[in-house]
């Protein structure tokens, strides 16, 4: 999937680096076979209030909207038109142009605080309800919003993004039970503090790291930076959960947040230790952090 965005300092790097991703993973799921390309818009509340005035005739401020460069029969989605998607096919790019998405950037903020998550995921989301439109799919009647659903769900589920809290434990409880499994492997015979970490991927990935001592102290390696290398190494990009166990209270050494930071800023940090868990976001551990966008 190629993606043309407009605006897009508005969203963090690492932000539109896992949206590229998620919009991805939605042609997979759709099972569109040519490749494709869409022109994402982040704006503010000003901007998508004229656009939704304009063409569609409402005064007020959205948080998405999706304007579909292919006509596509009623009830036909894009898998089932694959001719009408060669007919976009754009020498330039390369790919062929499924259409428009504008999205509210204000909106992105306000919606992850009211539903208690990141705005890392209320945007894949909104990028993948986007692109769900531009492959034909819509919400007007209920029969074709249950379809609509129904294929948010299946790309959502891929990627390990949900707004459903129950989902979200589920992979919350996995992470954290990895990281104490992977604390079982850590090589410390000098400081006798294992620790483990299990380091989730927005593509649905998991990697798994233990702190591996030596008797040069300084070429010790802490469990967040093997999982998190491991998963550099076999390309990995977006994160999204980190959970981290050991026998005392493990959050992360200066040197991990910093790593933790060049991939993703946005990152949720999972603690467990002697039956606890407890959570903070990476930009609390890591305040006005230097990363990519510094330079």
């Amino acid at each position: 999937m190629k993606i043309d965005w407009d605006n897009e300092d508005l969203l963090d790097y690492d932000i539109r680096k896992q949206m590229s991703i998620a919009a991805e993973k939605a042609v997979l799921c759709e099972g569109i076979r040519s490749e494709c390309a869409i022109h994402v818009c982040l704006c503010d509340d000003d901007m998508i209030t004229d656009i939704n005035q304009k063409y569609r005739g409402i005064s007020s401020s959205t948080d998405v909207l999706s304007f579909p460069s292919v006509d596509y029969p009623p009830g036909h989605t894009a898998s089932q038109c694959e001719h009408r998607l060669r007919m976009e096919y754009d020498d330039e790019s390369g790919a062929c142009f499924l259409g428009d998405i504008i999205i509210s950037v204000p909106h992105v903020k306000k919606q992850a605080a009211e539903y208690g998550h990141t705005e890392l995921r209320e945007a894949c989301y909104l990028l993948i309800h986007g692109v769900c439109h531009l492959m034909g799919y819509d919400h007007i009647d209920p029969e074709d919003k249950e379809n609509m659903r129904k294929m948010e769900e299946e790309i959502l589920t891929a990627l390990s993004i949900t707004r459903d809290s129950d989902n979200t434990s589920s992979v919350e409880n996995t992470l954290l039970s990895l990281a104490r499994e992977a604390m079982k492997k850590s090589y410390s015979p000098y400081s006798s503090y294992p620790v483990g970490a299990a380091l989730h991927c927005i593509d649905g990935r998991i990697f798994t790291g233990c702190n591996i001592e030596n008797a040069s102290f300084g070429l010790t390696n802490c469990a967040e930076r093997t999982a998190m290398f491991k998963a550099v190494s076999e390309g990995a990009r977006g994160f999204d959960i980190i959970a981290i166990a050991a026998n005392t209270k493990p959050w992360p050494c200066g040197a991990c947040r910093q790593v933790l930071n060049e991939f993703a800023p946005d990152i949720r940090v999972l603690v467990t230790w002697d039956g606890h868990v407890e959570e903070k976001p990476l930009r609390d551990l890591l305040p006005e952090g230097f990363g990519p966008d510094s330079m």
